[in-house]
């Protein structure tokens, strides 16, 4: 891909979630369209938003595979990986190479273990609030471009924005619940994923991607085609 048509991409990309930003609009289909972009356009191999619960606890929300695999490491970065610091500072953070020593050993070893070797954390930051993180893997042991991660984060921007649309920060009663719809949202897919890999015989990636694609094709959002699975009144 050119540099020149990675570019319209990424524009077209901000045009399509701008319209996407309206009222009744999805949080969790946001968020998997931006992290399904961060690895099409982006020299990243995997990517996932994670989300802090009332507790202040980091969920994974969406990601560019629901393999255990990816999950998982996203789930361990939230606890003792950069993502927890990453939303503890507010800062952006980066390890251009997973196999030299450093910060979150343990989790260090784990990306390795699954072929990553590099990874970048962008906080979902408006202001003093830090809201979740958007975590970006890569397979080799460089750092991102310049380019790279000013898309990255125009698209963490655009999340920490999609999450917060139109609502102060007074208004953190709105916000939590915005977060927890997302959160909500999650444990419905986390259902329908498992329902339709027991009945079909598959993983609960391939699972996933029978829900994202029905939902891509109906026009639906992720979370409605999976709320219609767990009630049984849609099977794929």
């Amino acid at each position: 891909m050119t540099e020149l048509s990675r570019e319209a991409q990424v524009m077209r990309t901000f045009g399509t979630l701008a319209d996407t930003l309206v009222v009744g609009y999805d949080v969790v289909d946001l968020l998997q369209t931006l992290v399904d972009t961060c690895k099409d356009l982006l020299n990243t191999t995997a990517a996932g938003i994670l989300l802090a619960d009332d507790l202040g606890y980091l969920e994974v929300v969406a990601s560019t595979s629901e393999a255990n695999s990816l999950v998982e490491l996203l789930q361990l970065g939230a606890e003792v990986g950069p993502s927890a610091s990453s939303y503890a500072t507010g800062q952006l953070l980066e390890a251009d190479n997973l196999t030299a020593p450093g910060d979150w050993p343990e989790f260090r070893r784990d990306a390795v273990r699954h072929g990553f070797l590099s990874v970048t954390v962008f906080p979902l930051r408006l202001r003093d609030t830090t809201i979740g993180t958007l975590t970006i893997f890569g397979d080799s042991a460089e750092a991102m471009s310049e380019s790279d991660q000013l898309a990255a984060r125009a698209f963490a921007d655009v999340a920490t924005i999609g999450i917060l649309h139109e609502r102060t920060l007074r208004e953190s009663t709105a916000i939590r619940e915005q977060l927890q719809h997302a959160l909500g949202s999650r444990i419905v897919i986390e259902q329908a994923k498992g329902m339709v890999a027991h009945l079909k015989g598959i993983t609960v990636d391939e699972a996933f991607e029978l829900i994202r694609s029905y939902a891509r094709s109906h026009r639906l959002g992720i979370g409605a085609v999976a709320s219609r699975v767990v009630d049984r009144s849609l099977t794929l």
